[in-house]
């Protein structure tokens, strides 16, 4: 959500879609990503960006840390301000921070990386994070070892966090040089409504034409069918969260 491209910025027309679709990020993939700042520090100062709606927002707040929020949206954010009181909230990309040199302990960004121009925004996160501090990356990624999830994928687009993947890890630049990575392997329960809610909050749905759209809904509905996704019927859904998290050097 923190790109130049206009996909980026075309979740807010369905913000209640993607507050009530998109998973949450497993707690101890957050604290795992926080855990340098947590122990070095009372009560961090965390900025989440590309924040969306607040899913990663909320789960910082309950980790211990102070959080400020900023997304390129003003109606996710909006959605933010009514998931998550009282954490400040500002418009602005990873390109482009409206924080003060050296005045945050962590930037995480959660479902975001994929979509900035990674040497700006490295160096940009550079400016906002005291030395010592840390960036964090963060994605729910769809399972695909699992073949009607390698079908779901085909018919909804990969997305860019698995095109990117492809060519390893996440790109950074100066001043980030090494990354490490944990993985957790969890699924989620999920009714046919909800897989279809899933598929609408995405940007290559949102930003499709008339006939896309209605391609994209027939390609689900024989799927749906054929996983006897019916009524009540739900279906586990894996995913593999991958967290990233590199340091800015000390002085």
């Amino acid at each position: 959500m923190v790109s130049r491209d206009n996909s980026s910025t075309s979740f807010g027309t369905v913000a209640d879609v993607y507050e009530s679709a998109r998973p949450d990020y497993p707690s101890a993939a957050v604290e795992w990503l926080l855990k340098p700042v947590l122990e070095s520090s009372g009560r961090p100062l965390v900025a989440d960006v590309g924040a969306g709606t607040g899913k990663l927002t909320r789960i910082i707040a309950a980790a211990g840390c102070d959080a400020v929020a900023v997304d390129p949206d003003p109606a996710m954010l909006d959605a933010l301000r009514d998931a998550v009181p009282g954490v400040p909230a500002h418009v602005g990309t990873a390109e482009s921070l409206p924080l003060e040199n050296e005045s945050v302990d962590a930037v995480l960004l959660g479902q975001t990386w994929h979509w900035v121009e990674p040497v700006a925004a490295s160096r940009e996160i550079g400016r906002v994070l005291r030395p010592g501090g840390t960036l964090g990356l963060i994605w729910n990624i769809r399972d695909e070892s699992h073949s009607w999830v390698r079908r779901l994928n085909s018919v909804v687009s990969r997305g860019g966090a698995l095109t990117m993947f492809d060519d390893g890890p996440p790109p950074i630049a100066e001043p980030f040089r090494r990354l490490d990575e944990e993985r957790w392997a969890w699924s989620r329960t999920v009714s046919r409504s909800q897989l279809t809610d899933l598929v609408r909050s995405r940007s290559f749905y949102i930003t499709a034409t008339p006939d896309e759209r209605n391609r994209i809904d027939r390609d689900l509905t024989a799927l749906f069918d054929e996983l006897g996704l019916e009524g009540s019927r739900t279906i586990e859904l894996p995913y593999v969260t991958r967290a990233f998290r590199t340091t800015k050097p000390s002085r």
